[in-house]
């Protein structure tokens, strides 16, 4: 298929962006997609839909305070968003200014440090390379002077319940500055039923970079570059998907950061390989997947490279569908909003 950007937009009327989440954790819809037929559901529904044997990978990262507010040498107003923290010293970053801050120059950030700014980074140098001027060490500077990065599409500041249901229950390596959504409607007495039924779980570990909310700027999707992720594989995660696959059990992806890793660590067989690494795979209809059968996610924008992801694993025609019905439905969108199960199928 020689797909554009504008084969991936659809009408979403501005009032089905959740801008809060659930009352309860758990509480969300669940629209299930297999193929052509769309069955609306609740989240708490989930485990009647898997079986022991089954394998949920989840991505355990945490997001950070990666957030800052501050001013450059000159007086002008600067917003930073941590894209990654490279080292104790330095770290990645997207500068929101009336001006690109120059190479060289200084900011004071919340009042409180001070950071060089050295250069450009990223593939096509759209991230910014910040150097701690007067700290020793980023990652305590971010817990004690920066904000949660809520998505933007969320309209209000970071509040004291965002502390929380940004982040999953089993949040637990710290390094993404956006959450990895789907796991956002687990709770600690879901993922206690599903082990009692039989369903294994599993982990892998990627930090979701502020890169996963820029938009396609090209026409032909094929010209897009994705920006690089940070991810790894534990052992215990590889040994518990080739077992799950000697036993005939169906692979599980929460979330399509938890998909991504596991494509891109995928062997021919289904297994995955061990280790730490980078990944900018895009993964668009025609793709074949090696590993994940099933996936769990919410919805995505209009547009992006994750509905792009989706439309490759469900089906491009599947998921126009489930799109239309969601928003005839009234499902909630985006970070705080419902959520997908979508079986793999082989049409693109």
């Amino acid at each position: 298929m020689s797909l554009t950007v504008d084969d991936f937009d659809f009408p979403l009327p501005p009032e089905l962006i959740a801008q809060h989440p659930s009352a309860e954790r758990g509480g969300s819809r669940l629209l299930h997609v297999s193929g052509q037929q769309l069955v609306n559901r609740q989240f708490a529904e989930l485990p009647e839909l898997l079986r022991a044997g089954d394998l949920l990978v989840f991505n355990d990262t945490r997001v950070i305070k990666a957030r800052f507010f501050g001013v450059k040498d000159s007086g002008g107003r600067v917003e930073i968003m941590l894209e990654r923290i490279v080292d104790a010293t330095h770290a990645i970053c997207q500068i929101r200014a009336s001006k690109a801050p120059k190479t060289g120059c200084t900011l004071l950030l919340a009042d409180a440090f001070t950071v060089k700014m050295t250069g450009r980074a990223g593939a096509d140098d759209d991230f910014f390379a910040l150097e701690l001027v007067d700290r020793t060490d980023f990652w305590e500077v971010a817990e004690q002077y920066g904000k949660l990065p809520l998505p933007p599409y969320i309209e209000h500041p970071a509040e004291g319940a965002d502390e929380t249901r940004y982040q999953t229950v089993y949040a637990r390596e710290p390094g993404a500055v956006a959450a990895p959504t789907a796991g956002l409607h687990f709770t600690e007495e879901m993922l206690a039923t599903l082990r009692a039924q039989g369903v294994n779980t599993a982990f892998v570990t990627l930090h979701v970079g502020a890169g996963t909310y820029r938009p396609v700027r090209v026409e032909k999707i094929a010209d897009h570059r994705m920006h690089s992720e940070r991810y790894e594989i534990p052992q215990a995660t590889a040994a518990a998907i080739a077992a799950t696959r000697a036993a005939g059990g169906r692979v599980i992806a929460v979330g399509t950061t938890s998909l991504r890793s596991l494509e891109s660590a995928g062997n021919d067989d289904g297994t995955v390989r061990v280790g730490a690494s980078e990944t900018d795979i895009f993964i668009t209809p025609g793709y074949r997947f090696k590993v994940v059968d099933r996936l769990i996610t919410n919805f995505h924008l209009p547009k992006s490279t994750l509905l792009m992801l989706v439309s490759a694993f469900a089906g491009y025609a599947n998921i126009r569908a489930a799109y239309a019905h969601a928003v005839a439905g009234r499902y909630r969108f985006f970070s705080y909003g419902d959520a997908m199960l979508l079986e793999k199928t082989d049409a693109i």
